[in-house]
């Protein structure tokens, strides 16, 4: 909760900083958030390599349970498509992009303010903020109500670090290498999914 919170600050920091014009036109002109995201890439590449220990974990998984990251994705972009009828005003794609972001939201919201612009930008950093903190708060009441699944499915791509201990305490500790796995899968679709929309 805690980074999420400090994310959050510097996302305010930025609209702050872009509003009174405090960094000079040459920052404000360049493609500083691609260089950002490359870098931000490189390093979740990094950290999955060098642990060795998750990816040989990956396969004492159930064959069953593999199938649960592809749930995931299909039933949130399901849930995308019911709210473009309540959204008329944006369209499929549209609806469907802010939707691949699945939680990992510095990337999508990057992603898609670069194909469709600093609205729907924001939109999509709020709705996988949205994503994350509902994960934090109600991951109890969650596997209490739909079982020890529902709080990774809903923690999308956040499930293999921000939500994990949260997963870990209420669904148990025998869904860690499930919880890696989904997040890892699902943290992998966002990039594809997202161009794949903003592109259409």
């Amino acid at each position: 909760m805690k980074g999420s919170m400090i994310i959050v600050g510097f996302f305010v920091l930025g609209i702050v900083c872009g509003i009174y014009h405090w960094l000079p036109d040459t920052v404000m002109q360049a493609d500083v958030s691609y260089y950002v995201l490359c870098a931000l890439m490189f390093f979740v590449g990094v950290s999955v390599g060098c642990n060795t220990d998750t990816l040989k974990s990956f396969r004492k998984l159930n064959p069953l349970l593999t199938l649960l990251p592809l749930m995931t994705i299909v039933g949130t972009l399901a849930g995308c498509s019911i709210a473009t009828l309540l959204l008329p005003h944006r369209s499929l794609t549209d609806c469907l992009a802010v939707g691949s972001g699945f939680g990992y939201y510095s990337l999508s919201s990057i992603f898609i303010t670069q194909y469709r612009g600093p609205e729907l930008g924001m939109v999509a950093l709020l709705a996988n903020i949205v994503r994350e903190v509902i994960t934090l708060l109600g991951a109890p009441l969650m596997v209490r109500w739909f079982g020890p699944l529902s709080p990774i499915s809903v923690g999308g791509a956040t499930t293999m670090d921000t939500t994990l201990p949260i997963i870990t305490r209420n669904s148990g500790e025998q869904f860690v290498i499930l919880s890696l796995f989904h997040g890892f899968l699902v943290d992998f679709s966002v990039p594809w999914l997202v161009t794949l929309f903003c592109s259409i």
